[in-house]
């Protein structure tokens, strides 16, 4: 596959699906793959897998939307797409070091549903819903109704909250997945937050282009248009995601003036090659989507399996810069175990530091000097 081939998914497993009905996001909800049963008539699942679907309930809820759902190779267990959404027994087993808040978000929320960690901007979670479940999720602790706590949200309080403080210029809606609100519901969070002075710009973080792209329907992107400045931050982590209709979809936003970017979550089995990697972002930049930040796997409960070290991303990253594109290339970070934030941890091309000169590399590796020469002063410019 090269990075120019968008295939159509088709209904496959679900074959007595009409168009209209495969095309219908309403659809594709009420079919999802939601219990073992469901699972099983549909995939022959690995010990491992089985016994982790029995436990799903417990931690994360199962859910697989038909579209996301024909994308995984029924004959490979370790199919990326598959590792991404299929339970795993190992999901049960928690490291000394993984936490149920590993970004610290319960510790930084002053009003239920509203994170304020930087200066000038907020996460305001507004579900708890998705449309498929991550088996990574960093907020499985809340998301899906199965976690340990429910997702509480005052929108009301959290708009008295963001009129009180005017350094707030940034909102980010997250959740759960915002754009599985009703378009009326999302349209009303919109223009109340746009009637707030010192907001200037609006995100949402969404992973429905690629689990649900036919959720991006004219009359939605209609809505969000409205309410500009308005970005839009999707979640792709392997180039298998990027169909023909998730093509489309993109590309309804995009021409409608939403600015889109990329946030993929490094994990093992899924996305810990370059060429993946590469590919991943060449296809996205094809969507008219910037890669914008490539995440190191949070240290959820039960996730160790998933998750690279650093070291491996940081390798990845320095064979990404350079040897493609600037605009192909995101920020590779981690968030700071128990609330740190995000911390940039790309490759360092300074070998060295001296009062007058700084020693670089390159991608290639050669080294370069660059002068730190001081401004000069009024003495010498009458020289």
């Amino acid at each position: 596959m090269s990075a120019r081939d968008f295939a159509a998914n088709p209904p496959g497993a679900w074959g007595s699906a009409t168009p209209e009905q495969w095309n219908d996001p309403a659809w594709q909800l009420r079919n999802r793959i939601q219990n073992l049963e469901q699972l099983e008539l549909r995939l022959a699942l690995t010990p491992e897998e089985r016994a982790g679907t029995i436990l799903a309930g417990k931690k994360l809820a199962l859910g697989i939307t038909p579209h996301f759902f024909n994308l995984i190779d029924k004959d490979d267990p370790d199919c990326p797409i598959r590792r991404q959404v299929v339970p795993r027994i190992e999901e049960s087993v928690t490291n000394p070091d993984e936490l149920t808040d590993p970004c610290g978000e319960d510790s930084h929320m002053p009003v239920a549903g509203l994170v304020h960690r930087y200066p000038d901007r907020v996460l305001l979670l507004v579900t708890d819903r998705c449309a498929s479940y991550c088996r990574y999720c960093t907020r499985s602790r809340v998301v899906s109704g199965a976690g340990e706590q429910e997702l509480s949200v005052d929108l009301e309080g959290a708009f008295a909250y963001l009129e009180k403080h005017p350094e707030i210029r940034d909102v980010l809606l997250s959740g759960g997945d915002p754009l599985l609100l009703a378009d009326a519901k999302l349209d009303a969070i919109l223009t109340r937050l746009r009637k707030i002075p010192s907001i200037e710009f609006v995100r949402i973080g969404s992973r429905i282009p690629i689990f649900l792209p036919q959720r991006i329907t004219p009359e939605l992107v209609a809505m969000l248009r409205k309410h500009h400045p308005l970005f839009l931050s999707i979640h792709s982590n392997h180039p298998k995601e990027l169909t023909a209709e998730v093509r489309a979809a993109l590309e309804r936003l995009a021409d409608a003036g939403i600015p889109l970017g990329n946030q993929s979550v490094l994990l093992r089995g899924v996305n810990d090659r370059v060429e993946t990697l590469k590919e991943l972002y060449h296809k996205l930049l094809l969507c008219r989507v910037r890669p914008y930040y490539l995440y190191q796997c949070d240290l959820i409960t039960g996730s160790a399996h998933l998750r690279t070290t650093i070291r491996e991303g940081q390798e990845m990253m320095e064979q990404l810069r350079g040897h493609t594109t600037g605009y192909a290339v995101p920020t590779y970070v981690v968030d700071g175990p128990g609330g740190g934030g995000k911390i940039p941890i790309g490759p360092s091309y300074i070998v060295g530091m001296a009062d007058d000169r700084v020693i670089l590399k390159n991608y290639r590796g050669d080294v370069y000097e660059y002068p730190e020469v001081g401004q000069p002063s009024p003495a010498d410019l009458t020289r």
